[in-house]
């Protein structure tokens, strides 16, 4: 089976040369896509045996592997990133699960086996956060969902929407996996964070991602979305009730502010219940149709 390499990268000119050639002993083909970089990224990867694509601009890592999926025609694409966070040497035991048929998708994990000592703590909490997130969304259960290094095989890339630009693309692609029931195997990486080519900052990183996973269960998870939020909403306003109708048995003062705010709760979490019940049954309505 034909295996290609897929980079994104932006702005990689310390470490994207040591990746390629490393790449190129396990694939037959290494693409880089440069992401508008101002360095010598392209140049340097061109120089190491890449095939180079290049975007004028900067539009970020979920665009970049958009464009690069779209230039291969390889039987397995393997991605991972271009800052030297992820070992090449890893890349057999990747592509493995999908050469043996046991799997369309495999998923580098960090945390297969546990918590991995050498990511650092602020990370991993983040990390627990989107990965909780993600796997509500998904309803899967994968130990690192915001991995890079994954393999893929040719026939999943029709079923992917590649509606995020940036990094929340690790997350989509889990998403949009999980509604066509692709095979996920995952197996168990290492990752260096001691590298100077990283463009990540990890606050920022992580906050878009939640944001937009959070973002994405509006529509594909509406109950969580939705229901949930205003069942919370409903039960505060009920509570904020009883206070008021014990208030007024017992003879006490009443004041309005609280009593409208009661009210107004308990009527905008109705209304969120029922807004996910609606979009919840027309979810289900429209994909019973789809299966006739």
């Amino acid at each position: 089976m034909r295996i290609a390499a897929l980079i994104p990268a932006y702005n990689e000119e310390l470490t994207i040369g040591t990746i390629v050639l490393l790449c190129k002993e396990y694939v037959d083909e290494v693409i880089v896509v440069d992401d508008g970089s101002t360095d010598r990224t392209a140049r340097i990867a061109e120089a190491a045996g890449a095939r180079v694509i290049r975007h004028r601009e900067n539009k970020g890592k979920g665009a970049a592997l958009k464009t690069g999926f779209k230039a291969t025609d390889a039987d397995i694409i393997v991605t991972l990133d271009g800052d030297g966070q992820h070992d090449p040497q890893e890349i057999p035991k990747l592509v493995q699960p999908i050469i043996d048929g046991r799997a369309d998708i495999v998923n580098g994990s960090r945390y297969l086996s546990g918590s991995d000592k050498s990511t650092p703590f602020y990370r991993r909490v983040g990390q627990k956060i989107l990965d909780r997130a993600t796997n509500i969304s998904t309803r899967l259960d994968i130990t690192d969902t915001q991995s890079g290094f994954r393999a893929f095989s040719r026939d999943t890339i029709p079923y992917f929407k590649f509606k995020e630009d940036g990094f929340a693309i690790e997350s989509e692609m889990l998403l949009d996996a999980a509604e066509s029931n692709l095979r996920i195997v995952e197996v168990e990486i290492g990752v260096t964070y001691d590298v100077e080519g990283s463009t990540k900052h990890p606050i920022s990183h992580g906050a878009s991602v939640l944001y937009r996973i959070i973002k994405d269960m509006e529509l594909r998870r509406p109950l969580y979305y939705f229901t949930f939020p205003g069942l919370i909403i409903v039960v505060i306003g009920a509570i904020l009730t009883l206070i008021f109708l014990r208030d007024y048995i017992i003879g006490k003062s009443i004041h309005m502010g609280p009593t409208i705010l009661a009210i107004m709760l308990t009527l905008f979490g109705t209304f969120f219940m029922f807004t996910g019940i609606i979009l919840d049954s027309m979810k289900k309505m429209i994909r019973n149709f789809q299966k006739r």
